[in-house]
């Protein structure tokens, strides 16, 4: 294949000697915009995250394009796969949050602290999730099975928190890039073991910011008329 998309395919640059596809760069810099857009609750967080989600299914699932890594991370390359269709109902969502002009500032998205039900709802899927995909990725032959399964889980469930517009959707990031960081360097995934190092220092911004938001637009208690409602 030849002109941009064939190079774009096959460019190769060295880091430390060693070699690093440009597509893996490309795609993170797509993903790095995609949280700096929904760090600013805007939909735009949506469509940019997509396109280097396809980036980097190509860059993970080195059995059916051309990689130099040794190793196959098919739950890497399977999030990205599963974050484009949750992506598809992030962008519907905020989209229309943003039409019907519920948040404020003209933003997609109002920010809250997930209930203690919706955080059950969360534990349960992270350890649901994470047993299942476990057995799945290694029978695949996944190199590190069992971080893999997480990341992909965790990384499905911040998707879906971040569409939801909860708070807490920042510090399950946090526990996905504090295991992805020591696996990625482990397979030779430079760029990508970078960008976790970056995303998890955004992600402690991001998390200041969604929670000063989330404070601010939080409705007042009323106040109360009669004395006896005060003291009630």
């Amino acid at each position: 294949m030849t002109g941009p998309l064939g190079w774009l395919l096959t460019a190769e640059v060295h880091v430390a000697g060693s070699p690093v596809l440009v597509r893996e760069i490309v795609g993170n810099v797509f993903g790095l915009a995609s949280a700096l857009f929904g760090l600013r609750r805007l939909v735009w967080a949506w469509p940019v995250g997509m396109v280097g989600n396809a980036l980097l299914f190509t860059v993970f699932l080195g059995g059916a394009f051309a990689t130099p890594q040794a190793h196959d991370l098919y739950g890497q390359a399977g999030r990205q796969v599963f974050f484009f269709a949750v992506s598809l109902y992030g962008w519907w969502r905020w989209a229309r949050t943003r039409r019907l002009g519920t948040a404020t500032g003209g933003a997609a998205v109002a920010p809250r602290w997930a209930t203690g039900r919706e955080r059950l709802g969360l534990l349960a899927a992270a350890v649901v999730g994470t047993a299942l995909a476990y057995p799945v990725l290694g029978a695949l032959g996944s190199w590190g099975p069992l971080p893999d399964a997480w990341i992909l889980t965790g990384s499905l469930l911040a998707t879906y928190g971040m569409a939801r517009g909860w708070v807490d959707f920042w510090l399950i990031w946090i526990a996905v890039d504090a295991v992805g960081v020591p696996l990625l360097l482990r397979g030779g995934f430079y760029p990508s073991a970078a960008m976790y190092l970056v995303y998890g220092a955004f992600c402690v911004w991001g998390l200041a910011s969604w929670w000063r938001t989330s404070r601010a637009t939080r409705p007042a208690a009323p106040i109360p008329s009669t004395y006896s409602e005060a003291v009630a």
